[in-house]
């Protein structure tokens, strides 16, 4: 049987270095806890002493993860996350789909919104024990796949094929084409003309050569803050945009929805979890009902040519 040694950092010491990197400081962690400032310090050091390297930046302001203590904590999380559902599966595993316990979802905001709602419903038909958690995240930079890689996530809705490469460990399956169409509104004889309104998360690296040969597409004139509002500022004629389906999603009749031709750009929505979580109870039920609510196909809503 394979023993501890004294390298090895303990599930108590993981769940410190955590709360230092959620609260920002050793008493604020301390105080979640239910230690003394003291004794999270002596786990914080200990930690570092057995990895050999320091995790945090003290400063009167708090403590903030190093490099390499960022890396520390992501991992903590997702070893404390895994003891919680190995915990939960052998003590309450009625066989091998039971599923039960809280489920961690990162969505951008238009999946949240346009995809989710019926697969939650779903699953909570089907499986009552499972508590789903979801949080919003704006699909730039790491976006919901940063979710997962830090530990915070069990699962994520997410944009893949982008020019960023999966972080190790992480296992990405894709669900729908999601075709891209120009939205303007209503009436306008020629909505081609009409300014551009964007947002910072539309239009990533699967959509980039395809819009750097639009020559009819202007740059930008408003930024908005996230689809909704670019909704809202083309309804409201102050230009045009170029949108993926699920943010068209039961749009104003005030708006009207144009196809981009034969061949459209797309980005392609999938999920993302890790190698130790993906075929966990939980992620599994997910997972199918996800797939099976989704639209089949690469269309997500008609637009007129």
């Amino acid at each position: 049987m394979a023993r501890t040694t004294d390298s090895d950092l303990a599930p108590h010491e993981l769940r410190v270095l955590v709360a230092v990197a959620d609260t920002g400081g050793f008493s604020a962690a301390a105080d979640t806890l239910g230690l003394t400032q003291s004794a999270v310090s002596h786990s914080v050091r200990g930690s570092e002493r057995k990895i050999g390297a320091v995790l945090f930046d003290r400063g009167r302001t708090g403590a903030r993860p190093t490099s390499a203590g960022e890396k520390a904590v992501a991992h903590a999380r997702r070893i404390l996350r895994l003891l919680d559902v190995l915990t939960t599966e052998a003590r309450g595993a009625a066989g091998p789909d039971a599923a039960e316990g809280p489920l961690r979802i990162a969505a951008f905001r238009s999946a949240a919104l346009h995809l989710l709602p019926p697969v939650l419903q779903r699953l909570s038909a089907r499986h009552p024990g499972i508590e789903p958690r979801v949080r919003i995240v704006r699909e730039v930079g790491r976006g919901t796949i940063g979710e997962v890689a830090d530990g915070k996530a069990d699962i994520a809705i997410a944009t893949l094929g982008g020019s960023v490469p999966l972080p190790p460990g992480l296992v990405a399956r894709g669900l729908l084409e999601e075709p891209y169409a120009l939205v303007h509104p209503t009436g306008h004889a020629s909505p081609r003309s009409l300014p551009l309104v964007d947002w910072a998360e539309n239009c990533g690296s699967y959509t980039r050569d395809w819009w750097a040969a639009q020559d009819w597409i202007p740059k930008a004139t408003v930024e908005a803050e996230d689809d909704g509002a670019v909704l809202s500022l083309v309804s409201g004629g102050h230009g045009m945009a170029i949108m993926p389906a699920l943010s068209l999603a039961g749009a104003p009749t005030s708006l009207r929805i144009t196809d981009l031709g034969p061949n459209p750009p797309t980005r392609q929505v999938g999920y993302v979890t890790t190698s130790e979580l993906v075929g966990s109870a939980v992620v599994r039920a997910l997972v199918r009902e996800l797939r099976a609510t989704v639209p089949r196909g690469t269309g997500l809503l008609g637009a007129e040519a």
